[in-house]
């Protein structure tokens, strides 16, 4: 029989790239897990009920896993350290052997505090509960900012002078993005999955096709034929939008100073890379498939 692998949030942006991916690749029995199972219509080969905010559910969900995939929410209003301690807890009892938690650097430590962005720095919080939790093995992987956020969070708007693209606190000159199709988080989990020897040692790996400007995307778009433009507002100006531009302005200050990944990431990126189980798609690929 083959070993078991639950994948957590697998109808969100990441599960369901991590559950076609290893269903693809066909060494595991994949188990999605959902609030609302009787709605699945994913590819997993069996499907389970289960709330990071529910212990329980979770331990029912991870019986007889060999390896689970967590990543909590953040924009969904999630306690995501009370979660990630969840996850810990029941995977421990379940006897999980490999668990791989979604997480990002930690902004306020890499800044000296200078930025605060709690949708990374939360997950980060959860890292050495996983560490010291005794699994067999572990694996820390990062995710980068989504080619989907473009036609998602934030697509292009009309403006007032009647063009259409972009008004953010970001200096779009700055090489600074980390990104990549976010359904090749799959790639890179299942590569640590199958690899546990090389990736299950507390390694991080960080899910990154392209270091990009924002100018870099508005050429990117011209060259489908499609013109867009970009604004700067100022921070102060930004943040007074609403809490989400609010932890952007913060967000796109650590990035200019530390990019999207922090300082020191390339072995992180080259790790990933190596142990995905196919090449990433390239952000013109990506247009052209997303026309």
């Amino acid at each position: 029989m083959k070993q078991t692998i639950v994948v957590i949030g697998a109808t969100g942006s990441q599960g369901k790239g991590v559950v076609n991916t290893l269903v693809e690749e066909g060494s595991f029995n994949v188990r999605a897990t959902t609030r609302n199972p009787e709605k699945y219509s994913g590819k997993a080969h069996e499907t389970v009920f289960a709330d990071l905010d529910d212990l329980q559910s979770l331990k029912v969900a991870f019986k007889n896993a060999y390896g689970v995939f967590v990543v909590t929410d953040y924009w969904a209003g999630a306690d995501e350290i009370t979660q990630g301690k969840n996850a810990v807890e029941a995977a421990k009892e379940a006897g999980v052997q490999h668990f791989v938690w979604s997480t990002l650097p930690d902004v306020g430590v890499i800044s000296n505090g200078e930025f605060e962005v709690p949708h990374f720095s939360n997950k980060s919080k959860v890292d050495d509960v996983v560490k010291n939790a005794g699994f067999k093995y572990t694996t820390f992987v990062e995710a980068p900012f989504y080619f989907q956020n473009l036609i998602g969070p934030l697509a292009p708007q009309k403006k007032e002078d009647g063009t259409t693209g972009w008004m953010l606190s970001l200096d779009p000159t700055k090489e600074v993005i980390h990104w990549s199709d976010i359904n090749d988080m799959g790639k890179v989990v299942a590569g640590a999955f199958l690899q546990p020897e090389k990736a299950g040692n507390g390694n991080y790996l960080a899910l990154a096709t392209e270091l990009y400007s924002f100018n870099n995307i508005l050429e990117a778009y011209k060259r489908q034929g499609k013109e867009y433009t970009y604004t700067v507002i100022p921070g102060e100006v930004f943040a007074t939008v609403s809490n989400r531009t609010k932890e952007l302005k913060e967000l796109f200050g650590y990035w200019e100073k530390y990019t999207y990944m922090g300082p020191d990431s390339a072995s992180r990126i080259d790790l990933a890379k190596e142990i995905a189980t196919g090449e990433y798609v390239r952000f013109d690929e990506w247009l052209n498939q997303n026309k």
